[in-house]
């Protein structure tokens, strides 16, 4: 009887129901109680009373309505919860109970019982995804007030979560305010209409994957939610353009509205959204759905309040749609602007850059018409606001359209520029000259990665135009050499303290001695992944003069027990946090012992693929280091 006295909420529902069997519970026997033969003949005769009242009475003989009246008139927690676990029947009778059909006293005890109730949030992923996991839930929260987030992700194979366990929620959370459904295909229209009747609080839907659920699910959302400020609907093919109509129609605080992989939404209904939400409509996404350059008219027309705008996989929107939308009056708000695989060109960037004059981050992704002149035209009309250029897959850009912008005297603002995957930027003639360009003083951050042609005479160009900055990031570039890191380190005059140099083969001990020489005091966080010249040569530089130093990966250097012995000795009372030394095969036992002068800061430490390391080794240090989390 202990372990009944000791119920707690749905976690103890749970545990109760797993000890069920055939649908009721069944306490501990005891041993059975022996009477004189006298008195079992007494009480085999019911002490001379009827037949009918000496048989055992049980409420589980009681018809639903019956039963349904005595357990709405449970008035504690312990009892509600208790009574949960006798069997499914009577979980399921408790979630089917209203507020309005608890009796006044009660409900006076529960409202009294919940005056510290708290904000709950609740998930649930994979097998776990269950009805009987669902009602569980909602019985127990509801002595608390009920769940304020609800996560489901996956479902469970043979006992998916449906219906039943999401209107159980419903009717024990009337503050539901966050609902996240992913690939959950067995809740319905029906589902989400309950939690609509029944959550009118809700401010964010959050659906993927979700197959069965229709226009008709969102209609209802639209009609009973008016507080909705969220919306993210993908891979949920059976919405289509009412839906979006209905809650553009009937969510007038709508924020952020995010749309993807959607088969059946067309211009009507992202038209119909926008147009009706525009007036407090800040995010928006579109990805791969059906629409053409009628709706980018729209979104630039009653985008009033737009600040972030993504827009990929529109193969029906041409540039006559960027143009239109960049040249109507809506846009004066937006400050982030990402385009992925769509048809934009010179045209259309330079109409969204004079459109949008707070413009502030621009991302171009596998956009193959922008060339160096729409950079040159972006650079001019953007250049009292942008601060970030990212350029990805975009293979028409060359460095002079980007030495172009960095050279712009107008564009004062621009922090950090990003170019992945750009095989059009490619190192200029030896004979290329600067004059009478103006350095961009305001780039804060460089990052290049998987531009094969770029290199060494590039690297001394941007470090002429760029004299401060900070954080360099330079990936997978196989024509970077010392020759063209030692001038970029040279230039900088703030102090670098972030540098990534993974990929770049051909980086020596130089360029790494070079580095710290001139930043050591200032770097904190060095990345040279891949770097297989740098020896322990490169690592003792490091560790006389990265003071600051917090994060650093040598995976696959060429570094030995020396390098980590040195760092281990100067690093004492420094607060390196991360270190990797994944496939440094010349690291022996001996000098991983070293590691343990770290065990004062080092939170985590990579020792996979270390061939010269066994695991008993990596046992006995991580035994010695409690508090550092080691992969090996």
């Amino acid at each position: 009887m202990s372990a009944l006295v000791n119920v707690r909420g749905e976690a103890d529902i749970r545990r109760f129901m797993s000890l069920a069997h055939g649908g009721v519970y069944f306490p501990p026997h005891k041993r059975p109680r022996r009477c004189p033969p006298a008195a079992e003949e007494e009480q085999k005769q019911g002490f001379g009373l009827p037949e009918s009242r000496s048989e055992r009475v049980s409420l589980d003989s009681l018809p639903d309505e019956c039963l349904f009246e005595v357990l709405r008139r449970v008035d504690g927690p312990r009892e509600r919860s208790l009574a949960a676990c006798v069997s499914k029947r009577w979980l399921h009778l408790l979630s089917s109970i209203l507020p309005a059909d608890v009796p006044s006293s009660v409900a006076g005890c529960r409202a009294g019982a919940n005056t510290d109730a708290v904000s709950l949030a609740r998930h649930l992923e994979g097998k776990e995804a269950t009805d009987t996991r669902l009602v569980c839930m909602a019985v127990g929260a509801a002595l608390r007030g009920g769940v304020s987030e609800l996560f489901i992700r996956g479902s469970n194979a043979s006992r998916p979560a449906t219906d039943l366990g999401l209107g159980a929620v419903a009717r024990a959370s009337p503050s539901l305010r966050v609902l996240s459904l992913w690939n959950a295909p067995s809740i319905t229209d029906e589902g989400l209409a309950q939690i609509a009747d029944r959550c009118p609080l809700l401010e964010k839907l959050d659906l993927c994957g979700c197959a069965s659920i229709s226009d008709r699910g969102l209609a209802a959302v639209a009609d009973k939610c008016p507080r909705l400020a969220s919306l993210v609907i993908e891979s949920c093919p059976k919405v289509g353009n009412g839906g979006l109509q209905a809650i553009g129609r009937g969510c007038r605080l709508l924020k952020s509205v995010s749309l993807a992989d959607l088969a059946l939404v067309a211009d009507q209904g992202v038209a119909g959204l926008v147009s009706a939400a525009g007036a407090s409509l800040e995010k928006l996404k579109l990805q791969h759905v059906k629409v053409t350059d009628a709706s980018l008219a729209v979104v630039g027309y009653y985008g009033r309040e737009l600040a972030e705008l993504a827009l990929s996989g529109l193969p029906l929107v041409g540039e006559r749609g960027f143009w239109v939308m960049g040249n109507a009056p809506g846009l004066l708000k937006l400050r982030s602007l990402s385009v992925t695989s769509c048809a934009v060109t010179d045209v259309g960037l330079g109409a969204l850059a004079r459109g949008c004059p707070a413009l502030k981050k621009l991302h171009l992704r596998r956009c193959i018409y922008p060339s160096d002149a729409g950079l040159t035209v972006l650079a001019a009309a953007a250049a009292g606001s942008l601060e970030t250029l990212s350029l990805e897959e975009c293979n028409r850009v060359t460095v002079v359209g980007v030495l172009g912008v960095l050279a712009s005297q107008a564009n004062k603002r621009l922090k950090s520029l990003e170019l992945a995957g750009c095989v059009g930027v490619k190192d200029l003639p030896a004979a290329a000259s600067l004059a009478g360009c103006a350095p961009c003083l305001s780039l804060r951050s460089l990052s290049v990665s998987r531009c094969p042609g770029f290199g060494d005479s590039g690297l001394a160009l941007v470090g002429k135009l760029c004299p401060r900055l900070q954080q360099i990031s330079l990936s997978g570039l196989a024509g970077v050499t010392e020759a063209g890191l030692i001038p970029l380190f040279e230039s900088c005059q703030l102090g670098l303290d972030e540098v990534v140099l993974s990929g770049c083969a051909n980086v020596t001990d130089a360029a790494v001695s070079a580095l710290v020489e001139r930043h050591g005091g200032t770097l904190q966080s060095l990345a040279l992944e891949g770097c297989a010249r740098v020896t322990d040569a490169g690592l003792v530089a490091v560790a006389d003069r990265c003071i600051l130093l917090e994060n650093l990966d040598l995976t696959k250097c060429a570094v030995g027990d020396e390098g980590v012995t040195a760092l281990a000795a100067a690093a004492v009372g420094v607060g390196l946090q991360v270190l990797s030394l994944s496939g440094c095969s010349r690291i022996s036992p001996k000098g991983l012992q070293q590691l343990t002068k770290l065990d004062h800061s080092l939170q985590g430490l990579n020792l996979q693929m270390c061939a010269a390391i066994s695991r008993h080794a990596i046992s006995s240090l991580q035994k010695k280091m409690p508090l550092c989390d080691i992969l090996g």
